[in-house]
């Protein structure tokens, strides 16, 4: 079986797309969504409202958690709080989303485990230790089982610091998803994994690059986020 792998996508609804259109080319059978679908791009509602109708596996990540947080601030909070550029990007982003999109954000779980063809995949967004803690393609044997504890999946999968790896690390299929609407590592393509997972074989993981249309979807500050 070929699971994608998309996270970070950022309210880019513009490179959501093309990662999909990418994803079926290469003919995947899973889609799971590892978080920060939201936060920083213009179009949050669309990804939401998007990624709700095609039903894929999803969890929250920490812009995703602090988006729900502001939604659920006092009015009397959200002026307090709204001089803070941040705190507006969060505030605004929240403001677009409906009720039901905004309830959908906020259910979303913390860690997600599928298991497939005999393999355990952990779907995490920074780590397993915080949805804020990241992964990077440096990570050691050791440091990889201080981030484990007693879990011991075949695949960790993961976002969070849009940087884009696969490295099999002692034993486990380790894959950082990068970022689908937002790069940052000098790539100005997006990125997503694919894992590859066969009975009595071991997960493969790598790295699909794609680009995606300049335009209204872009990620970058939001209005009125300073």
């Amino acid at each position: 079986m070929r699971i994608a792998i998309v996270s970070d996508i950022h309210a880019n609804l513009a490179a959501l797309e093309a990662a999909l259109a990418d994803i079926g080319r290469r003919k995947a059978d899973r889609v799971i969504v590892a978080g920060d679908l939201v936060g920083d791009g213009r179009q949050p509602a669309e990804v939401v409202a998007l990624l709700r109708r095609l039903g894929f596996p999803a969890i929250r990540g920490n812009v995703d958690r602090k988006v729900a947080e502001a939604a659920a601030l006092s009015a009397k909070e959200r002026k307090e709080r709204a001089t803070k550029r941040k705190t507006a990007e969060l505030l605004w982003t929240a403001g677009q989303l409906d009720r039901a999109g905004l309830d959908w954000l906020a259910g979303l779980p913390a860690t997600l485990t599928v298991r497939v063809g005999g393999s355990r995949l952990l779907v995490v967004h920074g780590s397993p230790l915080a949805d804020t803690d990241s992964i990077y393609p440096s990570l050691t044997p050791r440091a990889l089982a201080a981030k484990l504890g007693t879990a011991r999946p075949d695949v960790l999968a993961c976002g969070h610091s849009h940087v884009p790896f696969a490295r099999r690390i002692a034993g486990v299929t380790v894959v950082n998803a990068g970022s689908v609407g937002r790069p940052v590592d000098g790539d100005a393509r997006g990125s997503y994994a694919l894992v590859e997972v066969e009975a009595g074989r071991t997960p493969r993981g790598r790295i699909v690059r794609f680009p995606f249309p300049a335009g209204e979807g872009d990620a970058g500050p939001v209005p009125g986020g300073g």
